[in-house]
This record gives C-alpha cells, structure tokens and sequence, in this order.
C-alpha cells in the first residue's frame, strides 16, 4: 500500500489523483492533503479519504476542520503545507500546487528524502538548477505529471538520454491558433478559457493560449532531461493525440500517444516502474483520422519566445518571467488587461530584470518579488 500526500488536493490534478485512489483502494491510499482556500472540498475529501494530516492557508479554516475532524491533525498557512511535505511518512508526494507556491514544498520534500511525483510547472521554471541539483545529491527522483513531460519520460524508458538528439514537446495551439495579433487584442477571458481539448484549471488554461504554458513546459524538460534548450522542439498538434516526441542520434522517433486525460500521466508517476489500469475510452486511431503538424507562430505568440529567450539568458530570468506572467493572467482573468498586454508587459519585465543566481532559493524568491512589483507597476502605467 502506497501512501500518498497530495499537495493542492481541491485543484484539478488532485481531485483526478484522489479519483485513481478511490480505485485502486488496495494499493493506494491518503496519508495528507493540502489545499490553499476550498474548504468546502477539502473537508468532503478529508471526510471520504481519512488522512493523517492535513493543511490550508487560513488559520480560521484550519481551525473550523479542527472541530468537524478531531482525529485529524489540521495546519495552517504555508508553513503547515511546508511540513506536510516535508513529513518522511508518506511514500509519494504529488505535488499539484498551482505557482511559485509549489517551489518552496518541493525543496523542503527533497530535503526530507520524499519521492516527488511533480505536476507543479514553477518548481522547475523558477528553480530547475537548484531543484534538480538537490534531487541528484539526494539521490531521489521526479517523476513527471504533465501530460509532455511523462510523453518524453515514456519514450525515454530502455533508452540512454546520451543518445537522444533532441525533444519534441507537442502543442494544441490553444483556442486562438491560427488568429492574428490584431484579432487576438479582443480575446475575452471566456474565450480563452474554452480549451479545445484539455479540461484544466484557469491558470494553465490561459497560459496554453497564449502558449506560456509551452514555454514553462520547455524550461521543464530542459532540467528534468539534462537538454539544452537548442534541442528542444514545439511543433502544433491540435488533435492532442501524440503527446509529445523524443528523437534519437539514429533519426528514429518514439512518440506517446493517447488519448487527452491527464489520469494516464498522474497514473503514470504514481505507479511508476509500473502501469495502473483504468477504464478510460481506449485511443481509437481510425476514429481520429488525420493528424495535423505545424510550427508554433512565435511572432504572434510571443510568450513562447519569451520563455526560450529567458531559458537562455539564465539565472533568474525564468522566475521573473513566471511572475510576470501570474500577475497578468490574474489581472486578464478579473478584466484589467488585455489579451496581448500579458506578453507586452512580460516582454518588458524581461528587459528590467536584474538577474540573481538560480541555484540560491532566496534569490530566487527575491526576484520573484521583484518581477511581481514590475509587473503591476507596468500594468499600472500603461
């Protein structure tokens, strides 16, 4: 029985994750959760999963679980979310938490010899040198969770990644593939959110259509596969099908392909060496028809360029691209930016950023902080 502690239990990874244990009750079950404000959901899990622990932001949410759950142990704040991780009883930590929030458990996790099953992008966009360092020197893996990620770490297995020749993550193209950067200054948020093919939380929706996503997914597989980032590739897929692709010194390429779920992926990291099954609909290649190939139009969709850009420049030029990009995908959602001010302003953020090293945790979060203050100050004066 593997016990798992599930940090961000209420988003979308984490309700699927709980959904894979409520399967497989004889090989899983639930040693902690932690979520930031869905009390509500938090409480329904805690009540059907049982755990030992667990964690929300607020100390008066914390304390109304205490009452209803006395057998529970129930913390509080970022601190409680940083111990559960941190607790050496669980056996996997998914860690499903949406930002630069993910970065900090994901260090503490490591620090304490937990295996990482790793579906929060930031903790390598803002702190990959210093994360996979950690992993390395503590001998632990990280195992992907996006859909990408685990593609590649799939077409990886009985291979050696010195004879890889290079990686090719695919991209749906998002919702406004193909528009133009006049038509995409009108984009609404409920347009942006309308994801042709992925049911996933606001955040990663909005950044897939302004192809941020892929380029935090790109900074991702530079440091989960040691590849610099001239041999990684984005190629536009719409159908979703393949998954993403690598190709190897011989020119030969191993694609995964299935259908778009995210249960195969989190399935994946949750059982590797091994395979869970599950019920879903099998891929049905006839009924797919065509497949469709294009190069990303990175003119247009200029995070994408921004993200390679900033991949190269190093230090801490991934963090400060990360939170530019909360702020304005936060301001878009509440309608005080535009579509095209996210990449403007991000683009600008980039040209200000005094960087610091990428291997130091504080100087990490220091520039953080400081790109979020930039960010919300060109918003201002624009």
């Amino acid at each position: 029985m593997k016990r798992m502690t599930i940090l961000g239990s209420t988003g979308s990874i984490g309700t699927q994750t709980l959904e894979i244990i409520r399967d497989n009750p004889e090989e899983y079950s639930v040693y902690a959760l932690t979520c930031g404000k869905n009390r509500q959901l938090l409480a329904e899990q805690i009540a059907e999963f049982r755990p030992v622990r667990a964690a929300i932001l607020a100390e008066a949410d914390a304390e109304a679980l205490r009452e209803r759950f006395p057998e529970v142990e129930i913390l509080a704040g970022s601190e409680g979310i940083r111990e559960i991780a941190s607790d050496p009883a669980a056996d996997m930590v998914l860690n499903a938490l949406v930002g630069i929030s993910g970065l900090v458990p994901t260090y503490h996790a490591l620090q304490a010899g937990n295996t990482i099953a790793l579906a929060n992008k930031e903790t390598l966009v803002c702190g990959g040198s210093l994360i996979m360092g950690l992993s390395e020197e503590k001998d632990i893996p990280i195992l992907p969770v996006d859909s990408e990620h685990s593609a590649v770490f799939q077409c990886l297995q009985g291979f050696e990644e010195k004879q890889v020749k290079r990686i090719i993550l695919t991209a749906s193209g998002g919702p406004f593939r193909g528009k133009t950067r006049e038509e995409l200054a009108g984009m609404t948020a409920a347009q942006a959110l309308k994801h042709p093919n992925w049911s996933m939380g606001s955040k990663v929706t909005i950044d897939s259509s302004t192809l941020m996503n892929k380029g935090f997914e790109v900074m991702e597989a530079r440091w989960l596969f040691d590849m610099p980032p001239e041999r990684i590739d984005v190629v536009v897929h719409p159908e979703s099908i393949i998954h993403s692709m690598v190709e190897y010194e011989d020119h030969a390429v191993m694609a995964q392909l299935g259908t778009p779920d995210m249960k195969v992926p989190i399935s994946y990291a949750m059982g590797y060496p091994y395979r869970i099954a599950n019920n879903m609909e099998p891929l049905d290649l006839v009924a797919a028809g065509t497949l469709h190939f294009e190069k990303p139009d990175m003119e247009t969709f200029r995070c994408l360029q921004l993200a390679f850009d900033a991949l190269r420049a190093g230090g801490t030029y991934c963090a400060a691209l990360n939170a530019a990009d909360e702020v304005m995908v936060g301001a878009f959602l509440e309608g005080k930016a535009g579509f095209t001010d996210i990449q403007d302003i991000l683009e600008r953020v980039l040209d200000l950023h005094k960087p610091g090293s990428g291997n130091d945790l504080e100087a990490i979060l220091h520039a953080d902080a400081e790109a979020r203050r930039l960010a919300e100050q060109l918003l201002e004066n624009r």
